[in-house]
């Protein structure tokens, strides 16, 4: 006959076995119940603040997450008063509350311009973007982005996508010195936003005129001379309209275009003669024009001597703190009588020019 087996050896019975298990498994809830208070794991239907979830993660297993309900236990929250701002956790959006790029967050928007220079070539628009831009509240495109002359068919995402980051407590800016002069692009710039400001910065058209010949020179040293150009006969005093050079000074007939579209206190005339006199005072009234505190002053600039300009006094701008090699150079030599009789074709026109705006710029 077999022999019994010790009781103590003996595998335990079906019931035994049952009561042992609910043993472990209650002693075990106890246990995770004294880590976990049962708050902190279950969320009533009726409380919206994020409860500790189990989610996966890497190799299949599971944690908790933690959110500040985790942390904070429910007995800290307050009723009223000072005592329930300083016990209450930090409210926590739902989950499906979406929030904000940190890129936006950080480096702002590219938005559509606040402010554009529009005008005019070679009256000084680099030096008047190069100088407003250290203004900490003025952000601006590098380059001439031509869009309202050359690119408007490329939509104005695509001129978006040229802005700089900006703040909503910066303004936006760009020069296209062109754009003064083309007829299409008032409308343009209206369609886009008729609350654009205009800066427009003016010199005196005979001396823009040579300085416009003098650049167009040193890059084709085979071109006619000033007075070919300038004339169609110049023994009568013809003054060829046509020639580039020429039809930009007439500012008067440009701005009639402008005031169709946009009225003349959304637009600020920059004199070129007293930027290099006073840059300081004519980025004074820049600012004032802007809607800006006025934080680019003298102590900002430096007379150049040798390029006959001022200067940045740091280089706190993205150019060179005193402009490029191009600024400032020495202008072609023209023959006098040319200069006087290209003065007295334009002095109606400066005329017309200067009652239209309410500034006498003192051409003569």
């Amino acid at each position: 006959a077999a022999r019994s087996l010790p009781e103590s050896a003996r595998p335990p019975q079906p019931r035994q076995l049952r009561a042992t298990m609910t043993r472990t498994r209650s002693c075990k809830k106890m246990c995770y119940c004294l880590l976990f208070p049962a708050d902190t794991i279950t969320q009533r239907s009726a409380d919206v603040t994020p409860s500790c979830q189990r989610v996966p993660t890497d190799g299949a297993k599971m944690r908790i997450r933690k959110s500040l309900s985790c942390v904070w236990p429910p007995d800290v929250r307050a009723n009223n008063g000072e005592e329930a701002r300083l016990k209450s956790p930090p409210q926590v959006a739902r989950n499906d509350t979406l929030s904000p790029p940190m890129s936006n967050l950080k480096f702002g928007n590219k938005k559509l311009p606040n402010a554009i220079i529009v005008g005019v070539k070679k009256g000084g628009t680099r030096a008047v973007l190069e100088f407003i831009r250290i203004h900490p509240d003025v952000r601006a495109a590098g380059t001439e982005t031509h869009f309202f002359d050359r690119n408007y068919d490329r939509g104005l995402e695509w001129y978006r996508a040229l802005m700089p980051r900006t703040l909503e407590s910066q303004i936006t800016m760009e020069k296209t010195p062109s754009y003064f002069v083309t007829k299409e692009t008032p409308h343009r710039i209206s369609a886009m936003s008729r609350d654009t400001k205009l800066i427009v910065v003016v010199r005196d058209p005979v001396t823009r005129a040579i300085s416009d010949y003098t650049q167009t020179l040193s890059k084709t040293p085979d071109l006619p001379s000033f007075q070919e150009l300038a004339f169609r006969n110049q023994s009568l005093g013809v003054v060829d309209m046509s020639w580039n050079a020429i039809r930009i000074g007439l500012y008067v007939l440009h701005l009639e275009n402008w005031l169709r579209y946009f009225p003349l206190a959304q637009i600020h005339f920059v004199s070129g003669e007293r930027l290099i006199t006073d840059p300081a005072g004519e980025l004074a009234r820049v600012q004032d024009f802007l809607g800006l505190k006025r934080i680019v002053t003298d102590k900002h600039f430096y007379f150049n001597r040798t390029k006959g300009f001022p200067c940045l006094k740091k280089p706190e701008s993205s150019g060179s703190p005193c402009l490029g090699k191009s600024k400032g150079r020495t202008h072609a030599q023209i023959d006098r009588d040319a200069i006087e009789q290209l003065r007295d074709f334009y002095r109606p026109y400066n005329v017309r020019f200067y009652e239209m705006v309410g500034h006498d710029f003192k051409w003569e």
